[in-house]
């Protein structure tokens, strides 16, 4: 059998007391412990949202920075090729140049030489880089003819003397006629016969008798489908009525860079 201590009073209140103190404590520690844990959850989420944030932003980082280096690349490619773009540009320019520079040389040259010419139905110009010299019908062929007069092989003659100092030139020789029927001339069919055959008489003459390169030379015959003056006038059909030579310089070296 076990004794019983009988406590007095004031023991007993003392031990109520601390009983009552430890209970208080205890719960003041559960309540303390259920804010830590519920911070320690909340500080683990904000934890969690934080190192996801970081993560798309380090991804977008280097995804702008792998795109920079890129364009940064690109950027770099493109100012090499518009600085070569540019140094051919500036080329053709100058070729240009030189060539518009010969073109007008080349027509002072011929309009000297062939000026006692210009009375008789001669004119020199330029058109889309090229020199025309174009000669009446009557300057040089008798009517209806493809035979070259002596008047007209002495201006073609004129003509040479330049065109044989120029290697660096083309010649086109281009026959026109007016859009009257042609009659009676035997065998010329039609104006194309007639402008083909006015055209290749002056390319003989020039090839055979002023002996320019025949390569240089190209004959062709424009009929009536290309007239200079649309009336239906006697002085529009004469001035229709014309051979084209066609001056072309030479550009081996534009074509040469522009194919490069």
């Amino acid at each position: 059998m076990h004794s019983c201590v009988v406590l007095s009073p004031k023991k007993y209140k003392t031990l109520v007391a601390q009983r009552d103190s430890l209970q208080s404590r205890t719960n003041n520690l559960e309540a303390e412990l259920a804010r830590l844990q519920s911070d320690t959850a909340r500080l683990h989420r904000e934890m969690t949202e934080l190192q996801r944030n970081y993560n798309t932003l380090n991804g977008s980082y280097n995804a702008l920075n792998s795109e920079n280096k890129a364009n940064s690349s690109r950027l770099t490619k493109l100012s090499g090729d518009l600085q070569q773009r540019e140094a051919r540009l500036q080329e053709v320019e100058d070729i240009l140049r030189k060539r518009d520079a010969a073109t007008n040389a080349l027509k002072d040259k011929l309009q000297k030489a062939l000026l006692g010419f210009q009375q008789s139905g001669l004119s020199v110009d330029i058109r889309n880089g090229k020199v025309y010299v174009s000669l009446t019908d009557k300057l040089l062929f008798p009517s209806g003819s493809i035979v070259i007069d002596e008047h007209g092989k002495e201006a073609l003659k004129q003509l040479a003397a330049v065109l044989n100092k120029e290697s660096d030139i083309n010649l086109s020789v281009e026959g026109h006629t007016d859009n009257q029927r042609v009659v009676n001339l035997g065998q010329i069919k039609d104006n194309w016969d007639l402008s083909v055959l006015r055209a290749t008489s002056v390319t003989r003459y020039l090839t055979e008798v002023e002996k320019i390169d025949p390569q240089r030379i190209t004959a062709t015959g424009k009929g009536q489908y290309q007239p200079i003056d649309p009336a239906s006038t006697p002085e529009a059909r004469a001035r229709n009525r014309r051979i084209e030579i066609v001056l072309t310089p030479k550009l081996d070296e534009l074509y040469n860079l522009i194919t490069k």
